[in-house]
């Protein structure tokens, strides 16, 4: 009996040290994203439906900007990136990593963990890659460091590709632009480029909240980049923030609409909108379902909140 107890405890710690090495334990990250009621990984990140990372590659990052500015959320944009493709969209789930500057008893602890107890490979800049799955955007913070702060080159980023069919968003540097450029597909968002390899890093961070810039990034968020910068959304507004800017881009194009037929003004367009005017973008909303990708019960909601 005692024996067994033993036996279980344990197996305790190596299950924890396995699962929570460079991690927050799940309670803790569910705890953080209680506002979040959907599916979740095993890890407890929450798991923002694929069909929606899909609709929001679509939505214009002011639009969703400014759902977040009413909702109370001002901290949530960065910009000032240097990006492989301007035309290229980084849209997905985030995973997120946090790099310090080395110190040689910590990371000489961190390695041997992670490889004898842990089963991971290679420099620790790799890991957060190993558990990449599709539709993540891998999210690291490294302090900004440019020179030796390079965390992906062309391996790598061919590996993040295959893994995630994604792009990546680094508070610090990448090499190999020119061969980078030749993936299709992939984007990264980072502080520059340089030649040099990654030196005097270590992670410490693998699934835990991060900074960006101005942006507190929680495993899970929303990760909206495009060439305005980069948009952090809290996993639970996502559909809220999607819709909205869905919305907003259905009423600009029927704006546009009345506008070039002439029946209405621009001036009657971009001012409040009177009673007939909302009747007609009802019935023409009516007209075009193809267009309307949100639910009938986002598209309510909206509605009941629209200051017109």
């Amino acid at each position: 009996m005692k024996f067994n107890i033993i036996l279980q405890f344990l197996c305790f710690l190596t299950l924890n040290s396995v699962v929570f090495g460079q991690t927050i334990p799940k309670e803790e990250l569910i705890f953080l994203t209680s506002e979040w009621k959907g599916e979740r990984f095993d890890d407890g990140r929450p798991k923002i439906p694929d069909d929606l990372l899909e609709r929001a590659k679509k939505i214009g990052i002011d639009d969703a900007w400014t759902v977040l500015e009413n909702e109370g959320y001002k901290n949530q944009f960065e910009g000032n990136w240097k990006m492989v493709h301007d035309e290229v969209p980084v849209v997905g789930r985030a995973l997120t990593a946090l790099f310090m500057p080395s110190r040689p008893d910590v990371e000489k602890n961190i390695k041997e963990r992670g490889i004898n107890s842990q089963g991971r490979k290679g420099n620790t800049n790799s890991w957060p890659i190993e558990v990449l799955t599709k539709g993540d955007v891998y999210v690291a913070d490294s302090f900004g460091k440019i020179d030796a702060g390079t965390l992906i080159g062309a391996t790598l980023a061919t590996s993040i590709y295959s893994k995630s069919g994604n792009g990546v968003v680094f508070n610090g540097s990448a090499r190999d632009l020119e061969s980078i450029s030749q993936i299709k597909g992939f984007n990264a968002f980072v502080r520059d480029f340089h030649p040099s390899f990654l030196e005097e890093e270590v992670l410490m961070g693998l699934n835990t909240p991060i900074r960006i810039g101005q942006v507190m990034v929680l495993p899970g968020d929303l990760v909206l980049a495009k060439r305005e910068g980069v948009l952090f959304i809290p996993a639970h507004l996502a559909e809220q923030v999607v819709g909205t800017a869905e919305f907003v881009a259905l009423k600009d194009q029927f704006g546009f609409e009345m506008v070039k037929t002439k029946k209405y003004s621009t001036g009657e367009i971009d001012s409040d909108w009177n009673e007939k005017l909302k009747a007609e973008f009802f019935e023409w909303l009516d007209k075009h379902p193809e267009l309307v990708k949100m639910s009938k019960e986002t598209l309510n909601k909206i509605l009941s909140k629209r200051t017109w």
